[in-house]
């Protein structure tokens, strides 16, 4: 069986990599913290693990919009060794701002280094910093999120609006089922601010691709990787770090798929 191992990255204002690493290690997993300078100037790097997870955070402080240098770096740099690695059957991750890395660099929807969707400011005008409750697409191929059905994770961002590029291209998420998760209220409702933190097109909270193997969402699992991290722990409710469980089905495809 192959251990899953993960490169997290890390530097220019990522400022999640830790927890990230720690939730990859919790759940099974090996995890190394790399420089994204050491990627863009070695992809071959990128040959010694087996998962990508890009963290969240505000790499080089957002200022061409969220995430888009960080995105043009890697695709420059290492685009053709990300994209064996996800023909290699590899998977990837971004929380947060390393979701709005792969939506501009063109890896999420079709990892065809194509930029089909975004993610812009929310339509609150604010930045949104509150626990969410997701909804996950019990027909989505997403590796991710097996088995799962709905989780609260907390979110904190201020570009994290969905927006398709066309009519076309929602529909065909819609057909493959690459809507992994969306925003929903107690009552089971989608795309209701707050519960929708950023007014999302469709209430999209994280979307995969087409093999389920790249997944993004800007909620941050790796924040809920103890009981005692949900607000409600002391009145009883949701006693595990649900987060971990989207490391966990990770690190269980990697051992039993690579």
């Amino acid at each position: 069986m192959v251990k899953a191992k993960a490169i997290v990255l890390d530097g220019y204002g990522i400022n999640c990599p830790h927890e990230t690493a720690y939730a990859v290690r919790t759940a099974g997993g090996e995890a190394d913290i790399r420089h994204v300078s050491e990627v863009a100037e070695t992809p071959a790097l990128l040959r010694e693990y087996n998962l990508l997870v890009l963290p969240g955070g505000f790499s080089f402080g957002d200022d061409l919009g969220s995430a888009r240098v960080l995105a043009n770096r890697l695709r420059h740099r290492a685009g053709e060794e990300i994209s064996e690695f996800v023909k290699g059957g590899k998977l990837v991750l971004g929380i947060c701002n390393g979701f709005q890395a792969l939506v501009k660099m063109g890896l999420l929807p079709v990892p065809d280094f194509t930029q089909r969707v975004t993610l812009t400011y929310n339509a609150s005008g604010k930045f949104e910093d509150r626990w969410v409750r997701l909804a996950m697409n019990q027909k989505s191929p997403c590796v991710f999120t097996k088995g799962m059905e709905y989780i609260d994770l907390p979110v904190r961002h201020g570009e994290g609006r969905f927006i398709p590029s066309g009519k076309e291209v929602l529909e065909e998420m819609l057909g493959k089922n690459m809507i992994a998760c969306q925003y929903i209220s107690p009552d089971g409702k989608v795309n209701e601010y707050p519960y929708n933190p950023n007014g999302s097109v469709g209430g999209v909270a994280g979307v995969c691709d087409a093999s389920g193997r790249i997944f993004g969402l800007m909620p941050h699992p790796e924040a809920y990787n103890h009981f005692t991290n949900h607000p409600a722990w002391t009145r009883g409710a949701n006693r595990a770090g649900e987060g971990l469980k989207v490391f966990r089905n990770a690190v269980e495809h990697i051992g039993a798929n690579l």
